[in-house]
């Protein structure tokens, strides 16, 4: 029986951008799907969710919600209560609970290298202030992409846009994987998000969990990969046709 496609909304995380998801997006297209890759601004917890839940709400119909890194706290805490979204996806990311940052689940289980990497920068706007943290360039494919090629790196690691840092800080007040059935790829060599962070945070949110030889750039990496567990998720949860 054939089902109705359904819209795939991506979220790219920090230190990256919506080109992140350009090997992914073809596959999902040619699957018949309408795909949407937002601009995460990457300000505040808060205010990053409530744009993403800006775009959610103005689709008709249902809709997958995928999440890179920090973007998978922001499409958790965007998909909460939203009764369009049947499936979240979370790609070599955070499963927060609420009261929990991006920041201290990064650091609450070994192997997270990326701290060691970044370089803040004072940044003012005309109505606020802060600090901007960016990966230092020398760092960034060893750090983050370590199974990119060079060349591909090297531009990645130029056009990469920084994260405020309060916003690692932020305290998740919503979970929406406590009640929208959730799909977790876990990157085995992420150096970002531990593995052993990845497993506790799947296990937790009781998670459709898959396993993959990868570093925290695997929407660059393997798309392929990417795109099969985002369509297992929309396929698992797509609605029959009206008959």
């Amino acid at each position: 029986m054939s089902t109705t496609p359904q819209t795939i909304v991506l979220v790219h995380g920090a230190f990256a951008e919506s080109a992140s998801w350009n090997g992914v997006v073809p596959r999902l297209q040619q699957a018949g799907h309408r795909v949407i890759a937002v601009a995460n601004p990457l300000r505040g917890l808060a205010s990053d969710a409530a744009y993403v839940r800006s775009v959610i709400e103005s689709i008709d119909g249902d809709v997958v919600v995928a999440g890179h890194s920090y973007g998978g706290s922001v499409a958790s805490e965007a998909a909460a209560g939203l009764p369009n979204v049947s499936a979240l996806v979370f790609v070599a990311s955070f499963l927060l609970e609420p009261g929990e940052s991006t920041g201290e689940l990064a650091g609450r289980f070994p192997g997270n290298l990326l701290g060691t990497a970044l370089a803040p920068v004072p940044y003012r706007t005309g109505e606020s202030s802060g600090e901007d943290l960016y990966i230092d360039q020398e760092k960034f494919h060893e750090i983050f992409a370590a199974d990119v090629d060079a060349e591909t790196a090297t531009l990645m690691a130029a056009t990469q846009r920084p994260i405020a840092a309060q916003a690692l800080a932020d305290a998740a007040t919503q979970a929406g994987w406590a009640r929208i059935p959730s799909w977790s790829l876990i990157a085995t060599q992420d150096l970002a998000v531990p593995l052993e962070a990845s497993r506790f945070m799947a296990e937790r949110a009781g998670a459709t969990a898959v396993e993959l030889e990868a570093s925290h750039a695997v929407t660059v990496s393997q798309p392929e990969a990417v795109a099969d567990i985002i369509l297992e998720a929309a396929r698992s949860t797509a609605p029959s046709p009206v008959r």
